[in-house]
C-alpha cells in the first residue's frame, strides 16, 4: 500500500465531495471521528493508502486544533502529521467512491476502529514544531 501525500489527500477530497449519490456508506454523520457505524459494511471499503510511511514509527499524540476546535469537532482540521491523521488509512466506498479516512485507537483495554469523512476543506498541511 502506498503512502498518500498531501496533493493526493486533497484530490481524493475533492472526489469524494463532489459524489451525490445516496449509499449505504453515508447513512450516518461521519462529520467529525466516531467509532464505526453498524450500518457501515466495511466489507465494501478498499484502503487507497496510508497517511504514514513506516507502520513501526512512533508518531506524535500531538493534535492540531489552532482555533479551538478538538477532537471529535465535524469541522476539527484533517492535517496528517498530527494525532489521528498521522495513524490513518484512507478507505473508499466501492460502491460510491466516497472516501474516509480510519484508524485503530487503542485505549487501555480496548481496541475500536474510527472512522471520519474526508473533507477536501478541512485539510491542512501543517508540521509539528
Amino acid at each position: 500500500m502506498q503512502t498518500i501525500e498531501i496533493e493526493q489527500l486533497t484530490g481524493l477530497a475533492q472526489a469524494s465531495a463532489a459524489v451525490t449519490a445516496a449509499c449505504h456508506c453515508n447513512g450516518e454523520s461521519l462529520a467529525a471521528w466516531r467509532a464505526i457505524p453498524m450500518s457501515l459494511r466495511q466489507d465494501r471499503l478498499e484502503e487507497v493508502g496510508f497517511l504514514f510511511d513506516d507502520p513501526y514509527d512512533e508518531p506524535t499524540f500531538a493534535e492540531y486544533h489552532p482555533a479551538g476546535t478538538h477532537y471529535d469537532s465535524d469541522t476539527a482540521p484533517i492535517a496528517p502529521r498530527f494525532y489521528p491523521y498521522n495513524r490513518c488509512a484512507v478507505v473508499r466506498c466501492l460502491d460510491c467512491g466516497r472516501c474516509y479516512l480510519r484508524y485503530n485507537e487503542a485505549g487501555g483495554y480496548f481496541t475500536e476502529l474510527r472512522i471520519r469523512a474526508l473533507q477536501p476543506e478541512l485539510i491542512v498541511d501543517a508540521a509539528p514544531k
